[in-house]
């Protein structure tokens, strides 16, 4: 029989091998599988739910939560549709950015300027150590507290380095930590909204979810574009969200392999280039339809569910406590809710700001394995001088991250938490824009039609390009006055 043909762009032509089987589609097998929503659902909840959806909610109400239901029924498509190269593939969806033209220099460039604009800014590093300082002293840290909050960043960073030296694959000592850091927040989150929020609170706050096209006259659209972006994984985080799938096992991901962790990680070779499958060849497509119901399960259900449950308890908290019309800054909402509910028991200002520590470090934590991972896939799938080192994938990964940490040691001292935060945030918006297009080319350039997005998919992909592309031209409008809204 003739090898199964397919364009493949600007690199290496892709191995062959059949579809690995997935596990029978039960309730048990369900729970095994499933896992990278939960690192993703731990980095969505930091930037965007816990400090941009009160920052917006107290400045403006709780009407532009439509904004988050849109913003996160697209990134569940955009995730899934990274996802579907993924499986179909082995590689990353930056494996297949780089065979498209003009080749994979150019997109490596590319996509490493934006992982370093876009999220190569520590505000989650800034931000998780000042929630953890009010924790521990019981005041929001000032001018005076400087050096303590600078130590205790670099803290937060010598924990990520930590973390991630552990776990066999660094993907599966992610997710372990991640289920921790989400349990935590989720039962916390919800203690604190039925004790402090009143039941009409909880119904005014669930209809905003629904306030389709409602802006405010004079809006911020530099907080409201990061809003936008930060309600779900904020572009290239969703990007790399295919990453850890990859590395879970998820259809041809399992044939390709992994990045093993430093420690304990056992002898894993990821391939030089990704391996594909013929869909005219024996159970292929239905094993395909098999691994599409487990990532339905991880990114709709668990992630997008995940984004949206968060954001609605982190808003419903802020709404039931700050005063309507109180502009935030920084950790402003974390620190007026704590010192509304230590007025009723004082351990809630530490239990408050501590779980706005975890909520901040696991965002940070996953950001930094997603950047870092970003580089390794780059230099891994479009270079060939690391391939015949022994080890080498695991090499790239650890000095990029140890350079990535030094360097958010430098960073965390240039600005506030906030400001790096919105700086990660607009960019990403724009990446956004980028890449829904890039994933509509990909999907015709190289996969074959028994896989490929239907129209609809497709259709999804443009209006999120359109979305993400309104905010950013208000931002523009608004900051050169050639666009009054």
């Amino acid at each position: 029989m003739a090898e199964f043909k397919v364009d493949h762009g600007k690199m290496a032509d892709f191995g062959r091998a059949d579809l690995p089987a997935p596990p029978p589609f039960t309730k048990s097998n369900i729970m095994a599988v499933i896992g990278p929503g939960t690192i993703a659902l731990s980095m969505s909840i930091g930037s965007g739910e816990w400090l941009m959806g009160p920052a917006v909610a107290s400045q403006y109400g709780t009407a532009l939560l439509w904004v988050t239901t849109v913003a996160v029924i697209l990134q569940v498509v955009f995730n899934q549709e990274c996802a579907r190269y993924v499986m179909y593939t082995g590689e990353t969806a930056y494996g297949g950015f780089m065979r498209l033209a003009p080749g994979p220099m150019f997109w490596a460039v590319v996509i490493i300027l934006i992982a370093f604009f876009g999220s190569g800014w520590p505000g989650w590093a800034a931000a998780s150590a000042s929630a953890l300082f009010a924790a521990i002293f019981g005041h929001i840290p000032g001018a005076p507290d400087r050096g303590a909050m600078i130590a205790l960043g670099y803290l937060s960073f010598a924990l990520t380095f930590a973390v991630l030296l552990f776990g066999g694959t660094v993907e599966r000592g992610l997710e372990k930590i991640s289920t921790f850091i989400v349990i935590w927040i989720a039962v916390l989150l919800l203690v604190f909204n039925l004790l402090f929020v009143s039941a009409g609170i909880w119904w005014k706050t669930f209809t905003g979810l629904f306030q389709f096209g409602y802006f405010p006259k004079g809006a911020d659209w530099v907080l409201l574009g990061g809003f936008a972006a930060y309600s779900g994984a904020g572009g290239l985080g969703n990007v790399w969200t295919a990453s850890w799938i990859r590395d879970k096992g998820f259809g041809m991901g399992s044939i390709v392999g992994a990045i093993p962790s430093a420690v304990g990680g056992r002898e894993i070779v990821l391939s030089k280039n990704g391996s594909i499958f013929d869909p005219a060849k024996g159970n292929n497509m239905s094993a395909w339809k098999t691994w599409w119901k487990y990532l339905h399960m991880d990114q709709a259900v668990l992630w997008g569910g995940g984004c949206i449950v968060g954001m609605y308890l982190c808003v419903l908290l802020g709404a039931g406590i700050i005063p309507q019309g109180t502009k935030l800054t920084g950790l402003g909402a974390g620190a007026y809710q704590a010192e509304y509910m230590a007025k009723v028991w004082g351990p809630f200002w530490f239990l408050s700001l501590f779980t706005g520590f975890w909520i901040l470090w696991g965002t940070q934590l996953a950001v930094v394995d997603g950047v870092v991972r970003t580089v390794t896939d780059i230099i891994w799938t479009g270079t060939t001088w690391c391939h015949d080192r022994k080890n080498g994938q695991r090499i790239i990964y650890y000095t990029a991250l140890a350079a990535f940490c030094i360097w958010g040691c430098i960073a965390i001292n240039l600005a506030a938490p906030m400001v790096l935060l919105l700086i990660n945030a607009n960019v990403s918006g724009a990446t956004f824009v980028l890449c829904s297009i890039l994933l509509i080319v990909m999907n015709y350039k190289f996969l074959p039609p028994q896989v490929r997005a239907p129209l609809w998919r497709e259709l999804v992909l443009v209006a999120m390009a359109l979305f993400y592309g309104f905010f950013m031209l208000a931002l523009i409008g608004k900051q050169t006055g050639w666009w009054s809204f």
